[in-house]
């Protein structure tokens, strides 16, 4: 018998709508496998066991008097997790930093509201990287870990959600992307992770004045991830940039139909690519084309087009975060010195390098113009050991580290296209490697067909990873830290 966890979102979905499983039983299980395994993976900063089997038991009742099927909500039941940048109302709201270890969210952000109102059930917090500035998750409340080997790390900054996805201790979550930040714990742990287009998902109450970052969905099939999309699409008045709703389940309907002969260009390999990174690239095109797209090599692109105005903007966000002055020595080293050159800037040169970077995402989308998709690795390694991108003593290094190991994802940040890592390739040794496939500006469509139908071809793993201990030549793995669990 199929454990509860190892059911697909969607498969969790229609347990509960067709009554063969009870939203507490499904609950109670999720809850175990968190108390189980979170010690070794630091997927969760917060559990609210007590909200979410109250939660679990309004659903109950709500089936019972539920005259109508067509009157449920899509996400009815199903347990789901909240990265920790996203405020859940009564709940610790850390953003992955000691200086905030004492707040309390007082309201739920915008998408959070919406995942309730669809029937989600919402298990609790998950460890995020520090005011989701780094592009690997590990905190002072605990180090997220890829569940395919515990030595590696989860990637970041949404590494926390990505690990409770992949190891079953969430059907789906919560995520957000500001330069990859989905997309590569979605590689690191075999998931699929998606970055909407910019606009499509609400960033109330916070902002994004500079339009990098945008919320979205993680799941382990791109259909999971359609679903989640549909509900978490919207908009809320005062957003700087806001996409019309489309109408119901329009996301799933797209994944459900092929995409049709699309024109896929391939981004050349890199000097520092891992052989196995390029042979997943290499493998996903050749089976693009035997599906009957055409695919033809993409012109390079050179991170220096963008890194000097992508690192205003990114630390001008760090700096940005209201920091009581008495509690500054309590950040990570690479977020101190992010901040302080975020303040080194002025607002003309903040303004400066925002029109710099509107150039260059017009000069970027015109340049791919010819393709529907652009095809690459995630990251140019597979998931790396814990602590091997972060330098203490020089966090301009470990900056320079974290951009050298993941040179693409911040592409579609800078444009605002859609972008989507696809757990399409292992390593002999069992490690995941996500490819990455960017859309046309608004067309997560496009990209969700195109992701199902690879899935069709070459189906990657849907049940729950079991958490591996070390792969071959790697060392012991340890705990990650303990989560906090509300009465």
């Amino acid at each position: 018998m199929t454990d509860l966890h190892d059911l697909t979102l969607t498969e969790q979905a229609a347990a509960i709508r067709g009554r063969t499983v009870s939203p507490t039983e499904l609950v109670d299980h999720h809850l175990r496998r968190i108390e189980e395994s979170n010690g070794a993976l630091g997927a969760y900063r917060t559990v609210d066991a007590s909200g979410a089997r109250r939660a679990a038991a309004a659903v109950e009742a709500r089936l019972a008097a539920a005259r109508d099927e067509e009157e449920l909500p899509p996400l009815l039941g199903v347990p789901l997790s909240v990265k920790d940048t996203w405020p859940v109302a009564g709940l610790p709201f850390t953003a992955g930093s000691a200086a905030f270890d004492d707040r309390t969210a007082p309201a739920d952000a915008a998408v959070v509201g919406t995942l309730r109102a669809a029937g989600a059930v919402l298990l609790g917090t998950t460890t995020a990287a520090e005011f989701g500035c780094s592009s690997y998750t590990e905190t002072v409340f605990a180090t997220a870990r890829s569940p395919h080997d515990l030595t590696r790390g989860a990637g970041g900054s949404s590494g926390g959600a990505a690990a409770s996805v992949a190891a079953g201790l969430a059907a789906g979550a919560l995520g957000s992307d500001g330069g990859g930040s989905i997309r590569i714990p979605a590689a690191a742990c075999g998931v699929v992770g998606l970055k909407p287009s910019r606009g499509r998902v609400s960033p109330a109450p916070a902002t994004d004045a500079l339009g990098l970052a945008t919320a979205g969905p993680l799941a382990r099939t791109v259909a999971d991830t359609a679903l989640l999309l549909d509900v978490m699409a919207g908009s809320t008045p005062g957003d700087a940039a806001a996409l019309p709703t489309p109408p119901a389940g329009y996301f799933r309907a797209r994944a459900g139909r092929g995409p049709g002969p699309l024109r896929i260009g391939v981004l050349p390999r890199t000097a520092g690519q891992h052989p196995e990174a390029a042979l997943a690239c290499r493998r996903t095109a050749d089976l693009l084309a035997g599906l009957g797209h055409h695919v033809a090599d993409a012109p390079p692109y050179d991170p220096a087009e963008y890194l000097a105005d992508f690192t205003v903007l990114w630390s001008v966000l760090a700096a940005a975060v209201p920091v009581p002055p008495a509690r500054e020595a309590l950040l990570a080293p690479l977020t101190r010195w992010l901040r302080e050159r975020g303040r080194e800037h002025d607002a003309v040169r903040l303004y400066t390098a925002m029109a710099s970077l509107s150039a260059t995402a017009r000069a970027l989308c015109r340049r791919y113009a010819g393709f529907d998709a652009v095809l690459s690795p995630t990251t140019d390694q597979p998931p790396l050991p814990v602590g091997s991108l972060t330098d203490p003593d020089d966090p301009g290094r470990t900056f320079l580290r974290m951009l050298a190991h993941t040179p693409r994802t911040p592409l579609a940040n800078l444009t605002g296209q859609p972008s989507i890592s696809l757990p399409l390739h292992r390593t002999p040794d069992g490690l995941p490697v996500g490819v990455m496939l960017t859309g046309r500006l608004h067309e997560e469509g496009v990209l969700l067909s195109l992701g199902a139908q690879l899935e069709r071809a070459r189906p990657w793993p849907r049940h729950a990873a079991r958490p591996v201990a070390a792969r071959p030549g790697g060392a012991p793995g340890h705990g990650s830290g303990n989560c906090r669990v509300v009465p």
